[in-house]
């Protein structure tokens, strides 16, 4: 089969188009398309099948957007509409966009587009009563998903603070919707044991390095795609600035990470996907956020000064110190120096 490669297929009574292309060595992107009379849809995965499925939501949600009866999708009041779904894109696209990282706005566009359009999407957003907000939300903790209750409690609330204030509703139907709270489960430090086991079960593989950096960096997945070497340090963005703001931050290379770095300092990142997948075959009972937590373990045994600590895995110890302290490469490094066991 070639690289790269086109072909049509019958897909719900439409014509469209399926891509093929390499994404790396032994994998590939699939792309399926779709552009016919003012309806343009898009699906990629590195899986085919997942690919369709993608492709078929779209494609019905497109359809279902298109039989939305004609007063829930052109009434406007105050240049905005009243049909649920366009205003909570209107609310995405306009406000959340710029208060939220970019992983945390793809993460409610995944929340809404899998839960919350399914049930109101073609509802005006007036119409939709605190009984029914309950019930749905009260669906989730049947199914012990606790967590994605409350997740969705706050992207519905939201969309209605902002139809509120846009004049569209008087009182939001939350204000009497009952929840349960999700109680945060904190994460779990790899023993020094289990260091040694995770490194040495990838020795050889693209992924040790990878994984060494997460482990004694304590970088976030997603910062951990923009890591990369300047000088002394590990330099990437940190990813719970909001507000479009960027910020990187500095990790010193560490006598723990040094030799995992001597013979190549090029970072190249696997897919994270990938990654998770190389942890979880060796440390079954451990996720991959736990190097985070490991490596703010590390810090405390071995004496990191807090200022240092906090500096190195992105958190802000106050205001104050946030807008007066300004911490030289020189401590920093002596610092990460400290980060032996």
């Amino acid at each position: 089969m070639p690289e790269r490669f086109r072909k049509e297929f019958i897909l719900q009574d439409r014509v469209v188009h399926c891509l093929k292309r390499k994404s790396g060595k032994r994998t590939y992107n699939y792309m399926i398309r779709y552009r016919r009379n003012g309806c343009y849809i898009v699906a990629t995965s590195n899986n085919l099948e997942m690919a369709k499925v993608k492709f078929i939501q779209k494609l019905n949600e497109w359809n279902n957007r298109q039989l939305a009866p004609a007063t829930a999708r052109s009434n406007m009041v105050n240049g905005v509409s009243t049909n649920f779904h366009e205003f909570s894109t209107y609310y995405f696209e306009n406000y959340r966009k710029r208060k939220v990282s970019a992983q945390t706005y793809y993460n409610d566009m995944c929340r809404y587009k899998n839960h919350v359009y399914p049930r109101f999407g073609k509802k005006t957003i007036m119409g939709i009563t605190p009984g029914e907000c309950q019930q749905f939300l009260d669906s989730f903790l049947e199914k012990g998903m606790t967590k994605t209750n409350n997740e969705l409690y706050s992207l519905l609330n939201g969309i209605f603070k902002m139809a509120i204030a846009h004049n569209l509703m008087t009182q939001n139907p939350l204000s009497i919707v009952v929840i349960e709270k999700h109680q945060c489960k904190h994460g779990k430090a790899l023993s020094k044991v289990e260091e040694k086991q995770l490194l040495e079960g990838l020795s050889g593989t693209k992924y040790q390095k990878i994984m060494a950096i997460a482990l004694y960096t304590g970088l976030r997945p997603n910062e951990l795609e923009t890591a990369k070497v300047e000088g002394d340090f590990i330099v990437a963005r940190n990813s719970k600035r909001k507000g479009g703001k960027i910020e990187h931050k500095k990790i010193p290379i560490s006598p723990m990470l040094r030799p995992y770095l001597e013979s190549n300092m090029k970072i190249e990142m696997p897919g994270i996907q990938y990654i998770r997948e190389q942890f979880n075959k060796i440390l079954p009972t451990h996720i991959f956020y736990d190097l985070r937590t490991t490596f703010y373990t590390r810090c405390e045994e071995c004496g990191v000064a807090p200022p240092a600590r906090d500096e190195f895995v992105g958190h802000s110890s106050s205001v104050l110190n946030a807008t007066y302290t300004d911490l030289s490469d020189e401590y920093l490094l002596k610092e990460g120096e400290k980060l032996v066991w």
